[in-house]
């Protein structure tokens, strides 16, 4: 029992004999990596610090710039990290946590997938910027004024005043129209005359009625086009360019001014726009008058 005993206590010191030597060797080692630790986190600070002034000028967000500086300060760290641990010689600890770390994102990717798809969808239009706050844009079968651009969802308020939030995903894959983008845009108006009036009157009236316009642009090009014979009308389309602001979104008024100068020009030139005539027919061979049912209805 005393030989046992003996026995354990000399394994136990050969043990920790052989730890201090391993201390002692490693201890230069040690010290560098502790080193490169604190010099990696204040490599971040100012890398971080770096970060958010170069990209304060390509992106608009403050959420999403405070989100890829993190990003970026951590990876800073974590390389520091990597580092400390291959000076202390324990790169399968550094090859087991970059597995880990890498099974841990495809399961937090499957997990929530919708919302990494916002997410990157988000930070993908900062930086391309196909709209921006305060632009006229049309996506997903609402048309507004672009409020927020959040890092998950892009805020739009209508014309009607209502609030609308579209995650950034749908924004991004689906047809985007940004009317801010062109200080001109084209008004195609319909319009339909009877059979009786003269086309070429009819073109030249609706032209110069359309000039009167305060919108055009300077080189009041205006189009009139005949289209197609219609039921009741000869419809054509008139066709002219505004100066679109987007601080003074004018299309409707432009619209509005259009209609109101061509009808008042065709009502002083004897110009017909004629409404759709519906022809009711009560009999079977056609024909038949309507007091004739009236009368059996009465009886």
């Amino acid at each position: 029992m005393d030989f046992n005993i003996s026995k354990a206590i000399n394994i136990v010191i050969e043990k920790v004999e052989g730890w201090l030597e391993l201390l002692t060797n490693m201890l230069p080692n040690f010290v560098v990596a502790i080193l490169v630790l604190v010099l990696f986190y204040f490599l971040s600070k100012m890398v971080r610090y770096g970060a958010r002034k170069v990209m304060a000028r390509f992106i608009e967000q403050p959420a999403i710039i405070g989100l890829l500086s993190t990003i970026i300060s951590i990876l800073v760290i974590g390389s520091g990290l990597v580092i400390a641990l291959n000076l202390l010689h324990l790169s399968k600890a550094v090859t087991s946590l970059l597995a880990g770390a890498g099974i841990a994102g495809l399961a937090i990717g499957f997990a929530f997938q919708d919302i990494s798809a916002n997410f990157i969808s988000g930070i993908i239009m900062a930086f391309k910027k196909p709209l921006s706050v305060g632009d006229i844009i049309e996506t997903n079968g609402y048309m507004g004024f672009v409020k927020d651009i959040q890092l998950r969802a892009t805020v739009i308020e209508t014309f009607q005043g209502l609030h609308v939030i579209i995650p950034n995903r749908l924004v991004f894959q689906n047809a985007l129209t940004n009317y801010t983008k062109t200080y001109r845009r084209r008004v195609d108006l319909s319009v339909g005359v009877s059979y009786g009036d003269n086309l070429e009157r009819v073109k030249e009236i609706a032209r110069e009625a359309v000039l009167k316009n305060e919108y055009l642009t300077s080189e009041k090009d205006v189009n009139v086009v005949f289209e197609e014979f219609g039921d009741s009308s000869i419809n054509f389309r008139v066709m002219f360019w505004i100066n679109y602001s987007p601080q003074d979104p004018n299309y409707l008024q432009a619209r509005s001014s259009a209609v109101m100068e061509i009808k008042k020009a065709f009502d002083a030139n004897d110009i017909t726009i004629p409404f759709p005539i519906r022809t009711l027919d009560f009999g079977i061979k056609g024909g038949e008058k309507l007091n004739g049912h009236l009368k059996e209805l009465q009886a």
